[in-house]
Parts: C-alpha cells; sequence; structure tokens
C-alpha cells in the first residue's frame, strides 16, 4: 500500500485550478455508471446496435452483483483518503469500499463491449474510460490496483458475455440447420 500510496501523492503534485475542474467532470461522467447506462440506453433504440447496447447492460449488471456487490464488501479495502485524510478531496468523500474501482469497472464493461462490436467507437470510449480511470486516482479516491481491478474484471466480464452470447446464438443457428 505505501508503493500505491507513494504514486497517488506524485499524481497529487499535478493538481492544479483547471485540471482540478477537468478531472471533477471527468470523474461525475461515470457517477453511477450514468453515461454509460444512457449510451446503452440509446444503443438499445438503434436496431443496428441494440444487441451492442443490451449486452452492455447485462455486463453493467454483472459488475454491480460482482464487483460492487461482492468483491467491494468481501476486500473490504479503505480508500487512500480514508487512510490519508490530510490530502483535500474535491468530491465527496465515497462511502463504500475501494476494491475494485465501480467507475473502472463500469467504463470497461461498456467500452469494451462497444469495441467488440465497433473498433472506432470502441477505442473513443477505451481513451474515455482511461481517463475516467485517472480521474479517480487524481481525486485520491482510489488506489492504483483498485483501478487495476476494476479495468481487469470489467474486460473479462464483457468478453465473457459477448462470447456466451455468440456461443448460444451459434448453437441456436446451427439447431435451426440441423432440423
Amino acid at each position: 500500500m505505501e508503493f500505491e500510496l507513494q504514486i497517488l501523492y506524485a499524481i497529487n503534485n499535478l493538481h492544479n485550478p483547471i485540471l482540478d475542474k477537468i478531472m471533477v467532470g471527468i470523474t461525475s461522467l461515470a457517477d453511477g455508471g450514468i453515461i454509460w447506462i444512457a449510451l446503452a440506453i440509446l444503443l438499445l433504440c438503434i436496431k443496428k446496435t441494440r444487441k451492442c447496447g443490451f449486452l452492455m447492460l447485462i455486463s453493467m449488471f454483472l459488475g454491480v452483483i460482482i464487483g460492487n456487490g461482492i468483491l467491494k464488501n468481501l476486500v473490504a479495502r479503505g480508500r487512500p483518503c480514508w487512510v490519508d485524510p490530510n490530502i483535500p478531496l474535491l468530491i465527496p468523500n465515497p462511502k463504500d469500499y475501494s476494491f475494485p474501482s465501480g467507475h473502472t469497472l463500469a467504463s470497461l464493461e461498456a467500452s469494451v463491449m462497444i469495441f467488440l462490436h465497433n473498433k472506432k467507437w470502441g477505442t473513443v470510449c477505451l481513451i474515455i474510460s482511461m481517463l475516467i480511470a485517472f480521474s479517480r486516482m487524481y481525486l485520491f479516491v482510489h488506489f492504483p490496483t483498485d483501478i487495476l481491478g476494476g479495468a481487469i474484471l470489467g474486460t473479462i466480464i464483457s468478453i465473457s458475455v459477448y462470447n456466451i452470447y455468440e456461443n448460444i446464438k451459434n448453437k441456436q443457428k446451427n439447431e435451426e440447420i440441423e432440423e
């Protein structure tokens, strides 16, 4: 944890009034997964992207259960701002545990799913996700391993949901051919 705090202190040296406002804005995009939920609902409304939106919502639902419901409470890791309350926070002090980062988890679930369907827009979303993840460290509410854990878990969940869906679809297609 000491090494991670050193990384966070180094990031803390980047603070300035302009970057502070930018990072608060970036992190708020993913508060409650709102940007990703809204995007998934929008994608659901368009026939061509309906599958992507549907799989995004399934991935994020699983992330809430696995990441926020189970892992956060199982690991019960305190946040950096709880460990060192001397660093002033620019956002309200989160009340839930730190590992994994829920903002990062939801962002990667959504971005990876979009990437699996459309590389161009998925790359844009992955960049936004990286900025959101970095903002969580900049704002001193997550350790680097919280971010890494959220990113890995989000990627695994999305790829798994996508592969399960494709396997079910292919199985149904094969059964129709056999009949």
